[in-house]
């Protein structure tokens, strides 16, 4: 295959994209982002993008894992970037730095497209930069940010483009952001070429789903079983009753009982608080909530009658597992 073959369909200048991995990132979202403009460049055989990769004191940066990303520059550097990717976990409990807080509002109002990954959409919301904006983030920590934030236009997709602000799940899901980022400079053949270039063929949808289906996640598929837990995942902090769950389900109580029994090996209702408890975990994790507040966006009566479940469900107190 000749050069020629894969010329992009809209040539341009080099545009140079800052990706900023903050410490324990995961290694995996950070490649999804990176990558496909290192390939665009590869099989354009042309610099399409120029990657400027930065850290908070210019020092290199540990993932999660045992991989670290030398940088090419420090927040704070007068960079002319056309976008800013911001790559991190989701301690939503560490204090946001005042310098990056302030060079990130910085580089937004210089007109630079703003994105984040992962538990990146946390950073900017935290600096302030998603006012009005749609945005997405992963699913492990959005109960905890809409919890905190619940002004925030958060939704559950793989990836949200909204104006000059680029949101993604993380994982894998940068892949899908990444083409449509390329689809838009270069033209929607060469990003597939990029795109195959990864053997990443199917690509998916920004309003795609970030977690499998009930079906596979729970390995049933009973239709009564399957609308009662969806009934159940959508009611966390409001929890209904057995009848209520039941109607939603289509089917009488006692037959959703013997069904969740069969299927499930459980009574309906003490598979309902294990996802509660279960979500309560998830905020104990990934936010700074107290637990007060857990106990209550979980659907508890209070911190007590919280405990007392969550100990016996896990077998060690909520203020013991943070």
């Amino acid at each position: 295959m000749s050069k020629m073959d894969i010329e992009p369909a809209k040539p341009r200048m080099p545009q140079r994209m800052g990706i900023l991995p903050l410490s324990d990132f995961a290694v995996m979202s950070y490649a999804s982002t990176a990558e496909p403009l290192r390939a665009a460049n590869l099989l354009a055989g042309a610099p399409l993008y120029e990657v400027i990769n930065i850290s908070a004191d210019g020092a290199a940066v540990s993932s999660s894992g045992a991989a670290e990303v030398r940088v090419d520059a420090r927040v704070g550097d007068d960079l002319r970037l056309d976008a800013l990717f911001v790559v991190a976990g989701g301690d939503m409990g560490a204090p946001l730095d005042g310098r990056l807080r302030r060079w990130l509002a910085r580089m937004a109002r210089a007109g630079v497209q703003m994105g984040g990954v992962s538990g990146g959409p946390v950073i900017l919301a935290r600096a302030g930069l998603m006012q009005d904006r749609r945005m997405t983030l992963h699913w492990e920590y959005l109960p905890a940010l809409a919890e905190l934030s619940p002004e925030l236009k958060i939704e559950r997709s793989l990836y949200v483009i909204d104006r000059d602000r680029m949101t993604c799940a993380g994982g894998t899901a940068p892949l899908d952001m990444m083409h449509a980022l390329i689809a838009r400079d270069h033209g929607t053949e060469f990003a597939r070429k990029v795109s195959d270039w990864f053997m990443h063929t199917d690509i998916r949808p920004p309003i795609g789903p970030q977690r499998a289906g009930l079906v596979e996640r729970i390995g049933v598929h009973n239709a009564a079983v399957l609308d009662a837990v969806e009934a159940m995942e959508n009611h966390i902090a409001d929890p209904l009753t057995l009848p209520q769950i039941a109607v939603l389900a289509g089917v009488s109580p006692r037959q959703l009982a013997r069904l969740f029994t069969e299927e499930l090996g459980m009574p309906v209702m003490r598979y309902y608080r294990r996802l509660r408890l279960e979500r309560a975990q998830s905020l104990l994790r990934n936010s700074p909530l107290p637990l007060t507040q857990i106990a209550l966006a979980t659907g508890f009566a209070n911190s007590a009658h919280f405990s007392k479940l969550y100990a016996a469900q896990f077998g060690q107190p909520p203020s013991a597992y943070r």
